[in-house]
């Protein structure tokens, strides 16, 4: 193994984070993302494929078209918004599925290249068309802004320090799926990433009214939403410091303050 003195590290790795950063849509916060984008939607295509080969799809044929419904909806909006601000090449290899699975978890996921998943047991929450939507939106806003390259990019430096992305990829498959799997929720660390995470959540709160409010959803349905999931999740929530998501108190309060942006949006 190589080893680097702290110095020549820490201004090789100043140099990355200098010609990686981007800017997240709608907050215009600048965020480091060292994965390619091509490599994120081959590692998203493997996933979600491997994911739906092992969980059984709802059903529900009525539900199912609801949410593949929704998901067209949102994703003319995403594609009109990125247009509008110049990024429509972000989306550039995107071959969007939306998907009802069958389990009792309170819970949906978009990974890149906007492979949506939605658990029926997230249903009985999100009650109705609107309501799907404030998920959705919420969800496919993670994957617009490149929350999990972020992530990623983010866990990469962390544990492997300078050595190339194109190595750790190569010979190193286990950590970097698992690297992968943590960056999309399924894994978390009490640590310094955990702010960015509560960040990337209000991110995706406020980007996801915008695009739900474009594809013709009221936004103000996301308040009563987020209210019935704080209802559903019965017990004492741990402290905000000790999440990776902001309180409800908090998260309900800014989705509030971004409402009259989102209905500026908002054509019914």
């Amino acid at each position: 193994m190589v080893h680097i003195k702290n110095s020549s590290l820490t201004i090789l790795l100043s140099a990355l984070i200098f010609v990686s950063c981007r800017s997240v849509p709608v907050t215009g916060r600048n965020q480091l993302n060292i994965i390619p984008a091509s490599t994120m939607l081959s590692m998203s295509a493997q996933e979600y494929d491997t994911f739906l080969q092992s969980n059984p799809k709802s059903n529900d044929q009525a539900n199912t078209a609801l949410v593949q419904k929704v998901g067209q909806r949102i994703q003319g909006a995403v594609e009109r918004y990125m247009t509008q601000v110049g990024a429509a090449d972000q989306l550039s290899g995107y071959k969007w599925e939306f998907n009802l699975v069958q389990s009792d978890q309170v819970n949906a996921w978009c990974m890149p290249g906007g492979k949506v998943v939605f658990y029926t047991g997230i249903l009985p929450i999100t009650q109705n068309e609107t309501g799907i939507a404030v998920v959705m939106g919420h969800e496919v806003a993670h994957a617009i802004a490149e929350h999990g390259n972020e992530r990623m990019s983010q866990g990469l430096i962390a544990q492997f320090g300078a050595i190339a992305l194109s190595e750790v990829i190569k010979n190193k498959p286990e950590q970097t799926q698992a690297l992968y799997m943590t960056a999309f929720g399924l894994g978390a660390q009490f640590g310094a990433i955990l702010p960015f995470s509560r960040l990337q959540e209000s991110e995706a709160d406020h980007l996801g009214l915008i695009f739900m409010a474009m594809a013709g959803y009221d936004p103000n349905a996301a308040v009563s939403f987020w209210e019935r999931m704080a209802a559903n999740k019965g017990g004492q929530a741990p402290p905000e410091f000790m999440s990776t998501h902001p309180s409800d108190q908090t998260r309900i309060a800014k989705i509030r303050e971004a409402l009259p942006e989102a209905m500026r949006y908002y054509k019914p």
